[in-house]
C-alpha cells in the first residue's frame, strides 16, 4: 500500500514508546508488532532478536541506542511507532522523536515507579505538548505495585493519573486485568502466547475493590469533563462510549493521563494498550497546525495537516548508508511523489526525492507517495541535514529547528597510521551527520583530534562503531569533561581588522558589550544600533564572527554559555569595508570583552540517584562526599532499600559504575542526568589552566 494513499488522516496514530532504561519499551513494541500481525514471532531483548533493536551494539548490550521507526495496523488504524532509547546518553534521540510525534505511550516499571529518565522524558513531552497515556509494566515482578506507578506520577511528575484498569493478581500471580471503562475482566492464556484475550466474570474477591476503583475513575473524569460532570450530578451512569469519548478529550488536552497495566514480557495487557492508543491518542488532524516563518521575510505562516495544502516536512533523523543517506522526516502538510523536487530553505536549493520508504526498523518498504501525517524515509537528499525543513518551492516555509543539548565529555582519538587518517575523518563526518549530539574538532594547540558526546557510554559506543562498521584502526584517550566558560560581569571592547589582502585594503571595526545571562544557555547576539551602512550582510558577518569566537572561549578555549553579546558600535569605510573584515573584527572585540568580564570556568553538574541495599548506604554516601557530591535527599524505597539523591560534578564520576558495583557486591544501581553548570573551584581552575 502506498504511504497514506488509502488511509484517512483521522485513522493515523503517530506515537512514541518512551521510558527509563529497562522499563520494557522495546519488549512492549515487540508485543505490539506480534499481536497486530506485523511480526510472526516474539522477539527477545535478551536473545538479541527484537525488530527495533537491530544494531549490533544494541543486540550485544540489550539496550536501545537509536530510535527505530515501524508501523502496524490495529482496528483499521495505522499506528506509526518510534521505539526510543531509555539511557540518558541518548536522550537526544527521544527529543527529536517527540518533536515529530502526535502522542506517546510512557512505560513505567511497576517495581521502580517513576525513575530519573522517566522524568526527563516527561519534561520533553511537556515541552512539545505531546498527549500521552501511561502503561504500568512488569506487574509480574516481585515487589510490583500498580499504585506505586500512579502515586509516583503524582509525586515526581506533578501529573494527574486516571487508572482505567485494575490488575488481577499480583507479582508472580498476576494473570489479567479489569477494564474499568467497560467494567469487564480480561485474561490472556499463556498457551496462546497471550494472543487470545478472554473475557471472564469479575472475580468476587476483588469486586468491591473494582467497584471503588471504577467510581474513583468516573469521579476524576467528571472533574475534568463537563459532559460526564452533568451525568455525575444527575446520578446517571455514563456509558462506556461516553467515558471513552471523555477520556479522549482529557488526553488530547493533556489535563490528565490514563494509566493502563500489564506485563509485556508475560504477554498480558498489550491488546488493551493497543485499543487505548487507537481510542485515546490523537490523529494528525487533531493536533494544532504547525507554525513556521517565510525564509526571507520571516512572516509567520501556519500549515494544517491537510494533503491539499502546500508540502512541508521536518527532517528529524539521518542514517548514513553506503548507497547514500536515509533521511527520516515528518510530513506536516501537502504531498510529494517519488522523483519530485522539494525546496530546502536553509540551503536555498532544491533536492530530489529519489525513493520513498515506509520503514520497519531497518527494513525499507518502497512507496510511491508521501503526504500529510506520514513519518517516512527518503533517499536522494544530498545536502539536507537533521532539523532542516523541506517544502514546496512555490510556497516556502521554515519550520522551527530541532535543539540539541551541549556535549558533556570529550576524549582524544588518533589514527594508528597516517593511512588511517582520511578513513577516520570520513567516518567522524558520517557519524556526526547521523548524531547531532556527537561533535569532533582539532585542538589548535595540541593538534589532537577531539571527539565529544553526552556521556561515557555514548562515546564508548561511537568508538566501537568506528572500529567495527568503518574498520578504523585508532588509539583512544581517557574521557575528560567538556568544560564551559562564561563571564560574571559586563564588559565592552572594540575590535578592529585592517590589512592588505590580495592587493586590496580591508577594514572592519566594531564595539561589543558582553553581559552574563542565566536565561541563555546558548549565547545570543543582539544589535542595538542603527547605522545606514550596517547592511544585513555586514550584520550577519559580525554575528558569524561572534558565534565562531563563542565556540572557543578566551579563557581556556572551551565554548561559552550563559551570556549575551550586544553590538554597540560600528565603523565603516567606503572603499575598504568587507564582510570578512567584520568577521575578524567581531572575533577580536569578543575576546577582549570576554577577558575583561571576570571570566570563570564552569563544570557540568549532574543529578544523581543511587538505589542501594541499606547495609551499603554508609559506604556509598561517604564515597559520594569525597566526590564533591551534595546529598539532597535520602528515602526508603522498600524494606531494606534506600534511595540517595543529590548533585555531583561529572568530572568526579568517571568509572563510577565499576566502583558502585564493588562497594555493593553488584546490588546498587545509579542514574546520572545533566542538571546545570557550576563554577569550577579556584584550585581546580588553576590546574586546568596549566594543563
Amino acid at each position: 500500500m502506498d504511504a497514506g494513499s488509502e488511509i484517512e488522516l483521522s485513522d493515523i496514530r503517530n506515537i512514541g514508546i518512551v521510558a527509563h532504561i529497562d522499563a520494557g519499551k522495546t519488549t512492549t513494541t515487540e508485543r505490539i508488532l506480534y499481536y497486530t500481525g506485523r511480526e510472526h514471532r516474539l522477539g527477545s531483548v535478551d536473545e538479541g532478536t527484537t525488530v527495533t533493536d537491530y544494531l549490533e551494539e544494541e543486540k550485544r548490550r540489550g539496550i536501545t541506542i537509536t530510535a527505530a521507526a515501524t508501523s502496524c495496523f490495529w482496528r483499521d488504524k495505522v499506528i506509526n511507532i518510534i521505539d526510543t532509547p531509555g539511557h540518558v546518553d541518548f536522550t537526544a534521540e527521544v527529543e527529536r522523536s517527540l518533536r515529530v510525534l502526535d502522542g506517546a505511550v510512557v512505560v513505567f516499571d511497576s517495581v521502580e515507579g517513576v525513575e530519573a529518565q522517566s522524568e526527563t522524558v516527561w519534561r520533553q513531552a511537556d515541552t512539545y505538548k505531546v498527549p500521552r497515556i501511561a502503561f504500568a509494566n512488569k506487574l509480574d515482578r516481585m515487589g510490583a505495585l500498580f499504585s506505586r506507578v500512579t502515586d509516583s506520577m503524582v509525586d515526581k511528575l506533578g501529573a494527574e493519573p486516571i487508572a482505567i484498569q485494575f490488575p488481577l493478581g499480583s507479582e508472580a500471580d498476576f494473570y489479567g486485568l479489569v477494564d474499568l471503562v467497560e467494567n469487564r475482566a480480561l485474561v490472556f492464556p499463556e498457551e496462546h502466547l497471550g494472543s487470545r484475550v478472554e473475557q471472564i466474570d469479575i472475580p468476587g474477591e476483588v469486586s468491591e475493590e473494582v467497584r471503588f476503583a471504577r467510581e474513583e475513575m468516573i469521579e476524576k473524569i467528571a472533574e475534568l469533563d463537563e459532559k460526564i460532570l452533568e451525568k455525575f450530578i444527575e446520578g446517571i451512569e455514563p456509558t462506556a462510549e461516553e467515558l471513552r469519548a471523555a477520556l479522549r478529550r482529557i488526553t488530547l488536552s493533556s489535563a490528565a493521563v490514563p494509566v493502563l497495566c500489564g506485563s509485556s514480557l508475560k504477554n498480558k495487557g498489550v491488546q488493551p494498550l493497543l485499543d487505548a492508543i487507537v481510542d485515546l491518542l490523537p490523529s494528525p488532524v487533531e493536533m494544532p497546525p504547525v507554525d513556521g516563518v517565510h525564509p526571507k521575510t520571516e512572516k509567520a505562516i501556519r500549515r494544517n495537516a491537510d494533503p491539499d495544502e502546500p508540502f512541508s516536512a521536518l527532517v528529524f533523523k539521518i542514517i548514513s548508508k553506503p548507497t547514500g543517506d536515509l533521511t527520516f522526516m515528518r510530513v506536516y502538510s501537502g504531498k510529494a511523489s517519488r522523483g519530485d523536487k522539494v525546496y530546502n530553505p536553509r540551503l536555498g536549493k532544491f533536492e530530489r526525492l529519489a525513493h520513498i520508504y515506509r520503514m520497519h526498523a531497518d527494513r525499507p518498504e518502497t512507496v510511491e507517495q508521501v503526504r500529510a501525517g506520514d513519518i517516512i524515509a527518503m533517499t536522494g537528499l544530498k545536502a539536507t541535514g537533521t532539523g532542516d525543513t523541506l517544502c514546496d518551492g512555490h510556497a516556502r516555509i521554515l519550520l522551527e529547528e530541532l535543539a540539541f543539548p551541549e556535549t558533556l565529555i570529550s576524549m582524544a582519538v588518533e589514527p594508528e597510521t597516517n593511512a588511517e587518517r582520511d578513513k577516520l575523518e570520513l567516518a567522524l563526518a558520517t557519524v556526526s551527520r547521523e548524531d547531532p549530539t556527537f561533535k569532533y574538532k582539532y585542538d589548535d594547540e595540541t593538534g589532537q583530534l577531539i571527539v565529544s558526546g553526552m556521556g561515557e557510554l555514548h562515546l564508548e559506543i561511537i568508538v566501537s562503531k568506528l572500529r567495527s562498521e568503518f574498520k578504523v584502526k585508532m588509539r583512544v584517550g581517557e574521557p575528560r569533561v567538556s568544560y564551559r566558560e562564561t563571564v560574571t560581569t559586563g564588559a565592552e571592547s572594540r575590535g578592529e581588522f585592517e590589512k592588505l589582502v590580495a592587493g586590496r585594503q580591508q577594514f572592519g571595526a566594531v564595539k561589543l558589550r558582553i553581559e552574563p545571562s542565566e536565561d541563555h544557555l546558548v549565547p545570543v547576539f543582539e544589535n542595538e544600533i542603527r547605522e545606514p551602512n550596517l547592511t544585513r550582510e555586514y550584520l550577519e558577518a559580525i554575528r558569524d564572527g561572534v558565534m565562531s569566537a563563542v565556540q572557543s572561549g578566551a579563557l581556556a578555549a572551551y565554548p561559552s554559555i550563559n551570556l549575551k553579546v550586544v553590538l554597540t558600535g560600528f565603523e565603516y569605510r567606503e572603499e575598504e569595508s568587507s564582510p570578512p573584515a567584520y568577521v575578524a573584527a567581531a572575533s577580536v572585540a569578543y575576546r577582549r570583552a570576554f577577558s575583561e568580564g571576570s571570566p570563570v570556568l564552569l563544570e557540568p553538574l549532574m543529578s544523581l540517584e543511587v538505589t542501594t541495599p541499606e547495609e551499603y548506604l554508609g559506604n556509598i554516601v561517604n564515597d559520594l562526599n569525597k566526590r564533591r557530591a551534595t546529598i539532597t535527599d535520602m528515602q526508603e524505597k522498600a524494606a531494606g532499600i534506600r534511595v540517595v539523591k543529590g548533585r555531583v560534578p561529572l568530572s568526579e564520576m568517571f568509572g563510577y559504575a565499576t566502583i558502585v558495583r564493588s562497594m555493593s557486591q553488584g546490588r546498587a544501581t545509579y542514574t546520572l542526568e545533566p542538571s546545570t553548570y557550576q563554577p569550577v573551584p579556584e584550585e581546580m581552575t588553576k590546574k586546568l589552566l596549566l594543563v
